[in-house]
């Protein structure tokens, strides 16, 4: 790993100002569970890039403690690109666990101990209420529940219970494998995978930063299982390169409805399809966005290949 990488990112954390009433919005690299592969194997360009001693990895376990550190937020709200739901059928729902949350291991074909690992964390009842509260302030269908449910308008996916891999996967980096001090509460994402949708999720709870809630929202901005090439940007091509330089042209835009527009547009680039098949990934983006929306300052946390860290509304 780059000293050069760490050095950047944790200026870039080291200089966010400490504004526990008004917390800035995170879109973080939520990776895969590649993060948790067993040590020695698979040794590949996409695991240096990805796996448990890539840049990512090392990234992630210099975010979180920053996070604490600064904030010393009461809550977490995250979004994951794993799991969606339909304004029309489900409407927007928000997990009530208490303790001890569930993990739901929604992935296929890993080594067994990627099936054995643990998280700890717990809910809080009165936090979910309250994001059910402000997305029903805002005209949305709105719920709590203790299942998610199948992934896709497809129906296919998992049945099950707990959080998702995007968000126990980093969280365990980024907090610990025993993380109860603070509870996490995970929303879904919009399945329409409209960025205009998915930026208004965002808006509507925006109003947490200033209650001391931390809102996450993870994905990756390259994101293509069928071509391993847009993983790392030792093997990635001119599209997926391009549509990287695109997004971070649009974040660093200064003027805030022009950057808008920008973020907007990037679902037209031509490199767009390259890196994402489906914009599952790709519009967390625009929920965290959305959450940061009237404060103009945007900020590269992490400004890495694939797998950036934006803080908006800082």
């Amino acid at each position: 790993m780059s000293n050069h990488d760490q050095e950047e990112w944790r200026k870039a954390l080291e200089e966010l100002p400490p504004t526990p009433d008004k917390i800035p919005a995170f879109f973080f690299a939520h990776g895969s569970p590649t993060l948790a592969f067993p040590k020695g194997q698979r040794n590949d360009p996409l695991m240096d890039y990805h796996g448990p001693a890539g840049r990512l990895a090392a990234f992630l376990k210099d975010f979180g403690p920053a996070l604490l550190k600064t904030y010393d937020p009461k809550g977490i709200v995250v979004f994951s690109a794993h799991w969606e739901t339909s304004e029309e059928r489900q409407g927007i729902t928000v997990t009530d666990y208490g303790d001890n949350q569930p993990l739901l291991m929604d992935y296929y074909g890993f080594p067994p101990e990627l099936y054995e690992l643990k998280f700890i964390s717990r809910g809080d009842v009165k936090l979910s209420q309250r994001v059910v509260e402000l997305y029903k302030e805002h005209g949305y269908e709105a719920r709590t529940t203790s299942r998610l449910e199948p992934r896709g308008e497809d129906g296919r996916g998992f049945q099950g219970s707990g959080l998702d891999h995007g968000v126990f996967v980093p969280f365990r980096l980024m907090f610990g494998e025993d993380f109860t001090s603070i509870p996490i509460v995970q929303v879904s994402i919009d399945g329409s995978m409209s960025p205009e949708k998915n930026w208004a999720l965002g808006k509507a709870i925006a109003q947490l930063r200033s209650e001391r809630i931390l809102v996450l929202s993870g994905g990756l901005t390259a994101h293509n299982l069928r071509d391993r090439r847009s993983f790392s940007p030792t093997t990635a091509t001119e599209n997926h390169v391009d549509f990287d330089k695109a997004i971070h042209s649009a974040i660093k835009i200064v003027d805030a409805e022009q950057r808008k527009k920008a973020l907007f547009a990037l679902t037209r680039h031509r490199g767009f399809r390259a890196s994402h098949p489906r914009e599952d990934h790709f519009v967390p983006l625009y929920i965290a966005a959305g959450a940061g929306e009237g404060d103009s300052e945007v900020r590269v946390i992490c400004g890495l290949y694939g797998i950036p860290t934006f803080a908006f509304g800082v």
